[in-house]
C-alpha cells in the first residue's frame, strides 16, 4: 500500500506523537509498503526528501518546537496527487490534519485517525486560564467533528478511547497501543559502554544514584510534582546519595529552573537540554529510577521504554497505565507530593533480588507493545477502512 502519515511533529522532535509516528512510518517500511510522512518544517520552502514531506510553518513558542503550518498547500498537494496513494492516516487535528483530510477527501481514498493528544490540557496555553470551560467545550466539538470525518479511528488506551466516546464520537474506536523496536534499548556491552560515554560527556556524578525524567518539559507534564516530592525525599536522606537530571526541553524549562533555585537543590536537580534522539536510550541505560508524575498521557511510550531498558519505573497514577504497569510487580506508582517521598525511598532501598524480579517482570509485560503486535493491529485497521471507503 501506498500510505501518507500526516503529523505535525516529527523528528528530530522527541515526543510521544513524533516517536509513535517514526515507529509506524519505518515498520510499515520494513514490511513492503510505501509509507510517507507529511509534517512541518521550520524551513520557508516545502521540501521532500526520504520519503519525508516538510511543509513550511509558524513556530508556536509557547508549544516549543511545534510548527502550525496552514491546511493547504499546493507543492505538497502535487507531490502527494504524484504518489498514487491508496490511505491517509493522520495524528493530527490542525493544519497538517485538516490538509490530510482535504487530500483524501480530494484523492477519493480511505482516512484512519489516530487520537494522540488531548488538548483540553493544553487550553491555557492560548487562553491563560480565561474562558476556560467554553475552550475546552470548543476543542471537543472540533475533536469530534474531525474524528467523524474519519473511516477508522485508532485510539492508543482504553483510557483515551472513554474519553473519545464521553465527546460525543459514536463510530467504532480501536484500541492500538503504538509498538516501537525493543532492541534500541537493551542494554548489550556495547550500548552499556556508549552510555557511559554519554554519563561522561555530561559530567553525571559516578556515586550517585541518576533518577530521570525524560520528555517535554511542559506544564501539563506536571515536572513541579517530581520536583517538590523530591524536595521532600531530601530533607531525610543524604543529598550526595542521588541526582535528579531532566533530559529535554520545554516551555516549562525556566520555571521549573527557578523553582530549584528557589528550594536551594542546584546540587541535585540538573537540566541537560534537549538530545537527539539517538541518544535517549543510553540515558534510561545509566539511571537507576525513571519517574513521572503526567497524567495527560494518551499512552505514555517513555513508561515502556523505561521498562524495556531494566530501568525501575515510579509516576503518579493514572487510569491511562492500567494494563502498561502493574503497581509493584512491573514498577511502581505514587498518589501525590507526600506519597512520593515515601515510594521512592522504598524503591531505592529494594534489594538486587526484588529489583531483578521487577526488572524481568516489566520487559516481559511490554511484550504486547512489540512491532509484529502494533503491526498486524495496524494492517486490520486500514483494511477495514478501504472497505468502509468502497
Amino acid at each position: 500500500m501506498n500510505i501518507a502519515i500526516f503529523t505535525d511533529t516529527y523528528l528530530p522532535e522527541i515526543n510521544g506523537v513524533a516517536v509513535s509516528c517514526d515507529s509506524l512510518f519505518n515498520l510499515l517500511r520494513k514490511n513492503g509498503h510505501n509509507a510517507y510522512i507529511v509534517t512541518t518544517s521550520a524551513e520557508k520552502n516545502t521540501s521532500f526528501k526520504d520519503n519525508v514531506l516538510r511543509i513550511p510553518g509558524l513556530e508556536l513558542k509557547k508549544l516549543y518546537g511545534y510548527h502550525l503550518s496552514w491546511f493547504f498547500n499546493a507543492k505538497a498537494y502535487r507531490i502527494l496527487k504524484s504518489l498514487k496513494l491508496d490511505l491517509v492516516h493522520i495524528n493530527t487535528e490542525f493544519g497538517i490534519g485538516q490538509f490530510g483530510l482535504i487530500v483524501a477527501s480530494k484523492f477519493k481514498i480511505p482516512t484512519v485517525y489516530t487520537y494522540h493528544t488531548m488538548y483540553e490540557d493544553y487550553t491555557y496555553y492560548a487562553t491563560k486560564g480565561y474562558f476556560d470551560r467554553f475552550s475546552k467545550w470548543a476543542i471537543r466539538e472540533f475533536d469530534k467533528a474531525c474524528m467523524n470525518r474519519a473511516n477508522e479511528i485508532i485510539s492508543p488506551s482504553e483510557k483515551t478511547k472513554i474519553y473519545i466516546k464521553s465527546i460525543g464520537v459514536e463510530k467504532y474506536i480501536n484500541i492500538v497501543p503504538t509498538g516501537f523496536d525493543f532492541t534500541r534499548f537493551l542494554k548489550t556491552e556495547e550500548h552499556y559502554k556508549k552510555a557511559l560515554e554519554i554519563k561522561k560527556e555530561y559530567k553525571i556524578p559516578e556515586n550517585k544514584k541518576i533518577l530521570l525524567c525524560l520528555g517535554r518539559i511542559a506544564q501539563e507534564k506536571s515536572f513541579d510534582v517530581i520536583i517538590h516530592g523530591y524536595s521532600n525525599y531530601l530533607k531525610t536522606h543524604d543529598k550526595n546519595e542521588t541526582i535528579l537530571i531532566f533530559v529535554g526541553d520545554g516551555p516549562d524549562r525556566a520555571s521549573l529552573e527557578e523553582l530549584v533555585k528557589e528550594l536551594k537543590l542546584e546540587n541535585n536537580i540538573v537540566f541537560l537540554g534537549k538530545v537527539s534522539n539517538s541518544l535517549v536510550p543510553y540515558f534510561y541505560m545509566i539511571s537507576d529510577v525513571f519517574l513521572n508524575a503526567s497524567i495527560s498521557e494518551t499512552q505514555g511510550l517513555t513508561f515502556m521504554e523505561a521498562m524495556a531498558s531494566s530501568l525501575l519505573v515510579l509516576c503518579r497514577f493514572d487510569n491511562n497505565l492500567v494494563g502498561v504497569i502493574d503497581n509493584n510487580k512491573t514498577g511502581f506508582f505514587f498518589q501525590d507530593i507526600n506519597d512520593f517521598s515515601n515510594k521512592l525511598d522504598y524503591v531505592l532501598n529494594l534489594d538486587e533480588s526484588a529489583k531483578d524480579k521487577i526488572k524481568q517482570n516489566a520487559f516481559n509485560s511490554i511484550d504486547a507493545f512489540s512491532e509484529k503486535t502494533f503491526y498486524n493491529n495496524i494492517i486490520e485497521v486500514y483494511k477495514r477502512a478501504i472497505r468502509r471507503n468502497w
